[in-house]
């Protein structure tokens, strides 16, 4: 299969539209061509481009910054010669200063599918920015690795934040081009804009379900996103990073695990079990132990559970992350009430309000956590009218079919 990047260097005809024009190109390690190219090497090389800027997403254009608000710096291509802006440094929203160095950016992102990875609300940002300044978007299309399904409750009005670009669950099954045609229309956008759009992206085949498996290699997007399982499990998983519970950072398998080293997993494990069985579905659970040489819990032995979804027990349609989480949070206020579950921290540049809330996008979760007398079917009936709300608002946007 050919990802836009592909396309667009394939075709000729495409980047006439180009010609004369200052291109710039927004991208991070996993922008990579079929033939195994940076993306900016790859349109450097085209005699007929004028390649004049670069922007870097958080964690960089390199990828090599490992955290959350660890900032990157902007400087000088050494191999172009041209400026590689931050838009996670100084600025999150690109400056006017920045938007005057080109006339159409190209953005040739890796998502992975979830609300809450950074990329979709950059996204955003750069695309009103394009509005007010009158310039040119063309999103050359990835997949989405984890595929169609849709899963958790709507962000609230109100929740805006970097980790929340808009009134979307936390699994939204869209590709950034899907998603930039969500934005224009949303927001009400007024610019020149296109999508580069795949050839080949079948997001229901098996084994891949959203990633051409055995076909492209996997790149990570960031430096935690180590694999194509990682991805599967993030729109659960990244709920870890409001808690005082261990994501897996710091281990060879990060936001594959949940963690810390007093967890009482074997409890934990029967009391999932017993509270909502079919939220298990899809993947295998393990009794696993590391100790992070980063992040919480450095140098300390912890107790965990691994979540398995690359062998035949992974359930595309049956899997979900997010409710099995949420389950994991909800059988340890039940086995230990008083555990301090939430942590309280500046999470992605807020500092009001508790990084859980931030992350879904509203206190909703929270709240059925921590209240002993809600049950699994309270939080189902929210993220079901939510899932089924949204499918039916961007069912006209879907490019691949």
């Amino acid at each position: 299969m050919l990802f836009g990047i592909d396309c667009l260097l394939a075709d000729e005809g495409s980047r006439r539209a180009l010609a004369g024009r200052r291109v710039a190109l927004l991208a991070h390690p996993a922008s990579m061509t079929r033939d195994f190219r940076h993306s900016l090497d790859a349109l450097a090389a085209c005699r007929d481009l004028r390649l004049s800027a670069a922007f870097g997403p958080q964690h960089g254009l390199r990828g090599d910054k490992q955290d959350n608000m660890i900032e990157s710096p902007d400087f000088l291509d050494p191999v172009h010669g041209i400026p590689v802006f931050s838009l996670y440094g100084t600025v999150r929203r690109p400056t006017a200063a920045m938007m005057d160095s080109f006339d159409v950016l190209l953005v040739d992102l890796q998502d992975l599918g979830c609300r809450i990875y950074t990329f979709v609300t950059t996204l955003r940002y750069v695309l009103e920015a394009a509005a007010q300044h009158g310039k040119t978007v063309w999103v050359l299309d990835r997949p989405n690795p984890v595929g169609r399904p849709v899963e958790g409750m709507t962000l609230r009005s109100g929740w805006e934040s970097f980790v929340g670009a808009g009134a979307m669950p936390m699994r939204h099954g869209l590709t950034l081009g899907e998603m930039a045609a969500w934005f224009v229309r949303e927001l009400r956008l007024d610019l020149d804009w296109r999508v580069v759009a795949m050839q080949g992206w079948q997001p229901d085949s098996a084994p891949g379900h959203g990633w051409p498996l055995g076909e492209r290699s996997w790149v990570n997007p960031s430096p935690n996103a180590a694999n194509l399982w990682m991805a599967r499990a993030y729109a659960g998983t990244v709920m870890l990073e409001g808690t005082t519970l261990s994501e897996g950072r710091g281990t060879t398998r990060p936001l594959e695990v949940i963690g810390a080293p007093d967890l009482p997993v074997e409890a934990l494990l029967r009391t999932m079990q017993d509270l909502a069985p079919q939220w298990l579905d899809g993947c295998r659970l393990r009794s696993t132990w590391f100790e992070p040489t980063f992040h919480k819990f450095t140098g300390q032995l912890c107790a965990g559970i691994q979540l398995h979804v690359d062998d035949t027990a992974y359930d595309h349609h049956a899997f979900r992350p997010w409710r099995l989480v949420a389950l994991a949070f909800k059988a340890l206020r039940q086995l230990r009430p008083d555990y301090p579950l939430w942590r309280d921290f500046p999470y992605e540049y807020e500092h009001d309000r508790l990084a859980i809330d931030i992350i879904n996008g509203s206190t909703l979760l929270r709240d059925w956590v921590d209240d002993s007398a809600a049950v699994p079917s309270d939080l189902d009936a929210l993220a079901l009218r939510d899932e089924r709300d949204w499918q039916e608002r961007v069912a006209d946007l879907l490019i691949y079919r």
